[in-house]
């Protein structure tokens, strides 16, 4: 008995996709050229090395503050659970290797949230990186963040003040490429809410810019 099956209609060509323009050429080749630069003042890193904080497995990060001291806080949920780093001194100040697997990753709920830990027990931290979600992308005094591919899936994520967006104006002056995910995926970028913090996530990394003053910068420890 022989078997007939339908054959598949051929899929269909599409378009060509149209050509860079000559701006958009030039603006590609820009942000190509520009190198990572350290962000400008008042921003300083939070942590000691210049990859931020290792963190195996990261999958988002949110922001909440310190009932006490009012510092900006970020916590971080990975593959191995759920971290909360001070972002003024750089310093893990809470750690839960084994959460409830309800609220282990934020894609759980509707909202992407994840309940906190340490200081902020009790509260619901919103969660942004491989699920989904996003973080402050402008402050009230003109900072802003923009992440840009052009030589994807490399992200870079520029960071400028009172307009100085990479379409106009020298790199180092009122743009700056702060960060490169060259070497593992990007999850997220943003302000705090307070706009005195900058995070950038990767699938391996955490990094951290803060402009509050510190004595001392804290300790990077693995998750």
């Amino acid at each position: 008995m022989t078997k007939w099956t339908k054959k598949a209609a051929p899929v269909e060509q599409s378009e060509r996709e149209p050509g860079l323009s000559a701006y958009q050429q030039a603006m590609r080749h820009r942000l190509l050229a520009a190198p990572v630069v350290p962000a400008p003042e008042p921003w300083r890193p939070v942590f000691e090395y210049t990859y931020g904080a290792p963190v195996g497995g990261l999958l988002g990060i949110g922001f909440a503050t310190h009932p006490d001291s009012g510092h900006d806080l970020v916590m971080v949920v990975s593959n191995d659970g759920h971290g909360l780093f001070d972002a003024v001194t750089g310093e893990k100040i809470a750690r839960d290797r084994d959460p409830d697997p309800e609220d282990s990753i934020p894609d759980a709920v509707a909202d992407l949230s994840c309940p906190g830990l340490g200081p902020i027990t009790g509260t619901r931290v919103r969660i942004a990186g491989l699920f989904g979600g996003g973080l402050h992308t402008t402050t009230e005094d003109g900072w802003a963040l923009e992440v840009v591919a052009p030589a994807w899936p490399n992200d870079r994520v520029l960071l400028s003040v009172d307009g100085g967006l990479p379409h106009a104006g020298p790199h180092g002056e009122r743009w700056w490429h702060i960060f490169h995910a060259d070497y593992s995926e990007f999850r997220a970028a943003g302000f705090s809410p307070t706009g005195q913090t900058i995070a950038v996530a990767t699938s391996s990394d955490i990094s951290l810019w803060t402009r509050q003053p510190t004595r001392s910068h804290g300790s990077s420890a693995d998750m």
